[in-house]
């Protein structure tokens, strides 16, 4: 069967069933509905009737008088079930009429007060919708044929059925011109695929559309055997090639003949700074000398290896090939943070041994004069004096050293928890304040009262606040140091101010730097190691903190040091 009289047949059939199914639910739901809106109706009427039914009344007289007004059936029921009055039945045919204490509609309204029932009336001949009120004098019926109700259904049901064959009318005529629009595109698309399966690709469709299921499906299988293992291939390969090259931490980027940048990894990207859409010229590729030295020769059909050029402020590493049929391929590797750390290596190696010359030196001299020579006893006493000074020097930097490289490892992972600073000072200012009453320096404390508990790993805050306030009372001849704390924001900043001689603008920025000092002499003249302040900020950044530091050169420096109420430490 042609696509075309399958699309006509289900369509027709989906209206046809679609129609039965609205007449069906209409002639029940319609139905249903007017019953009950008349039986709501008709006991409205029945509880008036029953409001007028008072003693001393003419039962038959108001039902008559009711019964026009209406134009319902009233019928007026003792609680005997005798019938009193009826608006179709003089009182003479009252007496004929049959007890009614068994009807239905009686027996509920008798049960419940209100009682409605369908059926055929015998002393109406036909069938009627009866509501019956239960009154202190009795029953108050209402009634009405459903002859009415049965026209309005019916008249529904045939107009349902009229619009349904209107609609199965034009169902077949845009049923008809819709099939015609999908078979017609269908069968140009089974010519166009076998003709591609034959292997003639200059063939095209003028236009596309759905398929017939059958002939279309043979045409394309022809197709797709030809192309699907080739084309399987060369997708997994490319995806193969893609993943290789973006799981390199090596940037990896290749040139064609016509010098186009027709791949590029993600790490080749951040290293150059590009986010051109491929393919794109090298024209946009940095310009630095060594770097095009380099991408020329391999474009020349020459290997260059290990070429180190600065781009960006980076160090890379450049080895650049040469492709087969022309183009070439450049690695990059960033050798950035391992030039760095051979600088660091050897700024640490040449820093510890210039920091322990000294004391060595000193120490080796008074050791050999006391051991070769007899001086006098004073003279031994202050040789001794010297060198247990130097040795505490060294031993401190030793101390420093091992703090700061296992901090540094990782070896150290706070254990943050609410600290009170009070308590803090109390235990570990005592010995400060000693060193500031000898040199003459107030030591003053301000705590704020919203900052009195700080989050941190007690052992680090001892420490953080013994070194900046040693490093305070190191560079202050006169004045004062204060320790203050405030909230600010989400945490608390603890800070450390002198009235010293300042630190100039320019040594600002380095002075958390190992072994960095802005007056080298005078630092370790006063025992400083020049690891304090870098052991701070190392702590401090721990905590999830930050470090900041303020001077002004001869009015004094301070730095300080804020905490968050809560940290997430790293796993």
């Amino acid at each position: 069967m042609k696509l075309v009289h399958r699309t006509m047949t289900g369509a027709l059939g989906v209206v046809a069933v679609l129609v039965v199914l609205i007449i069906v639910q209409v002639d029940r739901k319609l139905g249903v509905r007017l019953t009950e809106e008349t039986t709501q109706r008709l006991t409205t009427e029945a509880r008036l009737v029953a409001g007028e039914w008072t003693i001393g009344v003419d039962a038959d007289a108001l039902a008559n008088r009711l019964g026009i007004e209406s134009s319902h059936r009233v019928t007026l029921v003792d609680s005997t079930g005798r019938v009193i009055g009826d608006s179709e039945f003089d009182h003479p045919e009252l007496d004929r009429l049959q007890n009614h204490a068994t009807r239905p509609e009686i027996v509920a309204a008798r049960d419940s007060g209100v009682g409605a029932a369908r059926r055929h009336s015998a002393s109406a001949g036909n069938d009627e919708l009866y509501v019956a009120v239960r009154t202190p004098l009795g029953f108050a019926r209402v009634s009405l044929p459903t002859t009415s109700l049965n026209a309005i259904v019916s008249a529904a049901r045939r107009d349902v059925a009229i619009a349904g064959l209107v609609a199965l009318l034009v169902a077949v005529v845009l049923s008809w011109f819709f099939a015609r629009s999908i078979s017609q595109p269908v069968e140009e698309l089974s010519g166009v695929a076998r003709a591609l399966a034959a292997g003639d690709f200059s063939q095209r469709p003028a236009r596309a559309a759905p398929g017939e299921v059958g002939d279309l499906a043979v045409a394309v299988s022809g197709l797709a055997e030809q192309l699907s293992t080739r084309v399987d291939a060369l997708r997994a390969e490319e995806a193969l090639v893609r993943e290789l090259a973006e799981s390199l931490n090596e940037g990896v980027l290749a040139l064609d003949a016509r010098q186009q940048v027709v791949r590029m990894n993600e790490t080749a990207r951040a290293l150059l700074g590009i986010r051109s859409v491929l393919p794109f010229g090298a024209e946009q590729l940095p310009r630095d000398r060594g770097f095009r030295d380099a991408m020329a020769a391999a474009l020349a059909g020459e290997t260059v290896r290990d070429v180190e050029v600065s781009l960006g402020g980076r160090i890379l590493n450049v080895t650049a090939r040469p492709l087969d049929q022309a183009g070439a391929v450049l690695a990059l590797l960033d050798l950035t943070r391992l030039r760095r750390l051979e600088t660091v290596r050897r700024d640490f190696v040449a820093n510890v041994s210039h920091e322990l010359k000294t004391p060595l030196t000193v120490v080796r001299g008074f050791a050999e004069t006391l051991a070769d020579d007899d001086p006098p006893v004073e003279a031994r006493r202050q040789f001794a004096k010297s060198i247990a000074a130097h040795t505490r020097r060294m031993q401190r930097l030793v101390d420093d050293l091992l703090d700061l490289s296992r901090i540094e490892s990782g070896g150290w992972v706070p254990a943050p928890q609410s600290v009170e600073m009070a308590k803090v000072i109390a235990d570990d200012i005592s010995a400060a304040r000693a060193t500031a009453d000898r040199t003459g320096i107030a030591l003053d404390v301000a705590l704020d009262e919203a900052a009195l508990i700080v989050f941190v790993d007690p052992t680090a805050l001892r420490q953080i606040v013994g070194n900046l306030v040693e490093n305070a009372l190191r560079h202050t001849m006169h004045g004062s140091v204060t320790l203050r704390t405030a909230r600010t924001g989400d945490g608390v900043t603890v800070s450390v101010s002198d009235t010293g001689c300042g630190i100039a603008a320019e040594h600002l920025p380095r002075i958390f730097e190992r072994f960095y000092r802005v007056d080298p002499a005078r630092s370790r003249e006063e025992g400083g190691t020049g690891l304090g302040l870098s052991i701070v900020k190392h702590l401090v950044d721990a905590h999830g903190g930050r470090l900041h530091a303020e001077s002004t050169l001869g009015v004094g420096t301070t730095v300080s040091a804020w905490f968050p109420d809560r940290i997430v430490l790293d796993a």
